[in-house]
């Protein structure tokens, strides 16, 4: 065998070692691709994605039942408030809680009213007095002693309503927030404001 004939077979064999190593390489190793570009946006930028609730009306509802709240003067001495029930009687799904969320964070961060457990959240504070009391686990001087907790002396009470009209060009829609404060005791609304909003879309 001459040395060309020689060579030419060590690089042929090379070419092919290499051509399979590349389809192993293929194999085990996907290649990940990105088809989409991601952005942080503003959370505070107005959003018309839909005419759906979305988080500008969040932000809109409870800025104006925050600023109502306070105007009022009515949480002098820093008095407690817990959160009853908000009802959405729309036809979309709604997390009425993020609502109330929101409002609550912003009263909390006032500094003017204290915010007790609200009902889907007793059970909870419940559970840790037991297991603070019953356990056996902890030494006596350091546990939350049962009958401590502070009632609230108001309740928030809210719903959320809809009205949606549509025809083959428009769809309007109408929501109303609307959020009471009732003193406890007595059973009378001592507060009690809303929030319209409409939206309105064309195809």
């Amino acid at each position: 065998m001459s040395v060309r004939r020689t060579v030419a077979l060590s690089l042929a064999s090379f070419a092919t070692v290499m051509a399979l190593s590349a389809c192993t390489t293929t194999v085990s190793s996907p290649v990940l691709r990105f088809d989409r570009e991601v952005n942080y946006g503003d959370s505070k930028a107005v959003e018309l994605v839909t005419n759906e609730f979305g988080s500008t009306d969040l932000q809109l509802i409870a800025e104006k039942m925050v600023g109502s709240l306070l105007e009022t003067g009515i949480f002098q001495g820093r008095p407690t408030v817990t959160i009853s029930t908000v009802k959405n009687k729309t036809s979309e799904y709604i997390d009425t809680t993020n609502v109330m969320n929101s409002i609550q964070t912003q009263l909390v961060k006032s500094g003017k009213v204290r915010f007790t457990r609200s009902i889907q959240e007793m059970q909870a504070g419940v559970d840790e007095l037991q297991r603070q009391n019953q356990s056996g686990l902890y030494k006596q001087n350091t546990t939350a002693k049962v009958g401590q907790m502070t009632a609230a002396k108001y309740s928030l009470e809210g719903e959320l309503t809809s009205i949606v009209k549509k025809n083959n060009d428009t769809k309007d829609v109408y929501y109303k927030f609307t959020l009471k404060m009732f003193d406890v005791a007595e059973g009378t609304i001592e507060w009690q404001d809303e929030k319209e909003i409409r939206k309105t879309s064309k195809r």
